[in-house]
């Protein structure tokens, strides 16, 4: 498979603060800005393989502050490295204020996407190749995040299989 430029698969969505998107303090609920980082994200890893893609994990995601009733909400997501058949895709949050042009960065998440085929088994997808020295930069640091996830999955594997001893050992 040919590397490809991370840039080749950014996204950008951009999304209006309405009434039913909001808590009862009028600002974003953390919920619904999730889903939209998960649909950018997806759509960041579908152009970067090709392929359909699902959502295994999420690795972090980060709020820095409230987004008001009436922002504008930038969403940027971009595949940072690929490895075998997942995709680590890193998303940053800007909001704008439409009144007075203020922005900020609000928010950071880093989620991990599959490439799969119609029967839902994994499928190789095309490595990363960083052409600037920020990506550069994201491209590695994607790698200590995988073996961080990797070294917590295996920690919650075993751990789901000791609950599962002590419960057998508790019906006999």
């Amino acid at each position: 498979m040919q590397p490809k430029c991370p840039s080749e698969s950014a996204v950008e969505m951009t999304e209006l603060v309405l009434p039913n998107d909001t808590n009862y303090l009028g600002n974003l609920l953390g919920g619904r800005l999730m889903h939209w980082v998960d649909i950018a994200a997806a759509l960041a890893a579908m152009k970067h393989s090709g392929r359909v893609c699902v959502t295994a994990s999420v690795d972090s995601i980060s709020f820095f502050e409230p987004i008001k009733l009436g922002h504008v909400v930038r969403i940027y997501a971009m595949v940072n490295r690929a490895f075998k058949t997942s995709m680590e895709v890193g998303v940053k949050v800007i909001r704008e204020d439409p009144i007075n042009g203020s922005t900020a960065h609000v928010a950071t998440a880093y989620l991990t996407f599959v490439a799969i085929d119609q029967y839902g088994k994994p499928l190789p997808v095309p490595p990363v190749e960083p052409r600037t020295p920020e990506q550069q930069r994201r491209y590695e640091a994607a790698e200590i995040r995988r073996q961080q996830r990797l070294a917590q999955r295996e920690l919650l594997r075993k751990r789901h299989e000791e609950a599962q001893a002590e419960q057998v050992r508790g019906e006999c």
